[in-house]
């Protein structure tokens, strides 16, 4: 299993995805899900990938083969418009789902996989897609400005409670980083690092990447200080009848130790390495 999630905001957008492909009781793996395609001054795309992990590779292997080929009659660098790439990506997509079926190896796998594509190109505003294995997508609006593949529902109250268009860039940023936080606590499926990327509006390349592991400086201090800014919440919340009430709590004072994410367990995913 995996997580990622895309963010539209009026600045930009913003892209997370977990890096966890395999948790069994004695073997994690990690492969980078979020891939970075980028032409300067012309135009850039993200593409985050959940569900097996041929097909993704796959995929990813033929866009960049395309795109390399200044001969190809169709890649990510022909198209006028993004919906246009979306809609090859979907037809890429389907084309390695199906050549990654046809292998031994695989018989019996799901070889499906679901992808986010987001960018921008030169004389568009930035997009957001995601693409279903049936190569058909659908785009982000104003009403949902974000999109999710994956271990979806641990992360999506803050995205629902938070994030509008008119969202600061930054605190998009920050959301997604907590959404996969709350995943990661939640699910060990989904695991450290994760890879973060954006794109501002009118830049035409990634603005910020960064990749972030559980001894990051930033990610220790989110995680820590959204634990103690919730526990403190919850105290600070209106008193039933029979309680007295409580005197003004100090925010700033340091959470006990967290007690330790329980081991993998035998209802865990067992060797899923072929899954994304």
């Amino acid at each position: 299993m995996t997580y990622c999630v895309g963010i539209e905001v009026d600045e930009g957008l913003v892209f997370a995805a977990d890096t966890r492909t395999n948790a069994s009781l004695d073997d994690v793996r990690v492969h980078r899900k979020l891939h970075v395609f980028e032409y300067p001054g012309e135009r850039v795309f993200v593409l985050m990938s959940a569900g097996n992990l041929a097909t993704t590779q796959l995929a990813v292997s033929r866009l960049r083969r395309d795109a390399e080929d200044p001969e190809a009659p169709r890649s990510l660098r022909t198209f006028r418009h993004l919906f246009e790439v979306a809609e090859y990506v979907g037809e890429v997509l389907v084309a390695s789902q199906v050549q990654a079926s046809e292998h031994g190896p695989n018989a019996g796998i799901s070889t499906q996989a679901t992808l986010i594509l987001g960018g921008q190109i030169a004389g568009e505003r930035p997009g957001l897609y995601m693409i279903y294995p049936l190569g058909n997508c659908i785009a982000a609006s104003p009403e949902t400005p974000y999109l999710q593949i994956g271990e979806s529902k641990y992360g999506k109250p803050i995205l629902d409670r938070i994030i509008r268009p008119e969202t600061a860039m930054e605190d998009a940023a920050r959301c997604a980083l907590l959404s996969l936080d709350s995943t990661i606590r939640s699910n060990l499926s989904v695991g450290l690092p994760i890879d973060l990327a954006l794109i501002r509006a009118g830049d035409l390349r990634i603005s910020q990447q960064m990749r972030l592991e559980g001894d990051t400086p930033l990610y220790a201090e989110i995680h820590d200080t959204w634990s103690r800014k919730l526990e403190n919440a919850v105290r600070t919340l209106p008193r039933f009848p029979w309680e007295a009430p409580l005197p003004a709590v100090d925010d700033s004072r340091p959470l006990p130790p967290l007690p330790p994410r329980r081991g993998p367990s035998r209802q865990d995913p067992g060797d899923q390495s072929a899954q994304q």
